[in-house]
């Protein structure tokens, strides 16, 4: 029996391992820092910040623990008609952007993701509420993923 969520005729690329880094980097840094003051506190103040650094190290904990299998759950095809994203776990989600509907695509990438080598597209539609995005993708990936989006946008714009 097939999902709805992973047709039988689809290849699913996958976005590059080290977006697991790029995510875990900046959650380790938020949650460092309740971390670092609930001990301070606790060694100077009260024990009861104790509780303060426990509950940040085990939501570190958690979302490291997590992290990588979101990343492993993202997914992008290319159809002939369209572009299909998979995300999520617990709560997948599949978003089909046909060609046609495409207005542009960027591709983005903070100091971060430069550092690591990554790159976001972002795909933009008439509609305001398309939340069309493949994060994770190598430069090189990224760059060939907008051609080959753009090319088939308009192709299929002009077609109307």
């Amino acid at each position: 029996m097939t999902s709805p969520f992973d047709p039988h005729d689809v290849t699913w690329s996958r976005v590059s391992p080290r977006l697991t880094a790029a995510r875990l980097i900046p959650a380790s840094i938020t949650f460092a820092v309740p971390v670092v003051a609930g001990v301070v506190l606790a060694l100077t103040v009260g024990r009861w910040f104790w509780l303060l650094a426990g509950t940040a190290a085990v939501l570190w904990v958690w979302t490291a623990l997590l992290v990588p299998r979101q990343v492993r759950a993202i997914g992008y095809a290319e159809r002939e008609d369209d572009l299909l994203i998979r995300k999520g776990i617990m709560f997948v989600s599949l978003t089909v952007v046909p060609y046609g509907r495409m207005q542009y695509v960027d591709v983005e990438a903070g100091p971060l993701d430069r550092r690591l080598g990554l790159a976001t597209v972002q795909l933009h539609t008439a509609s305001p509420g398309t939340d069309a995005q493949i994060p994770g993708l190598r430069p090189q990936e990224a760059a060939r993923l907008r051609d080959r989006l753009a090319s088939r946008g308009e192709a299929r714009l002009a077609g109307l």
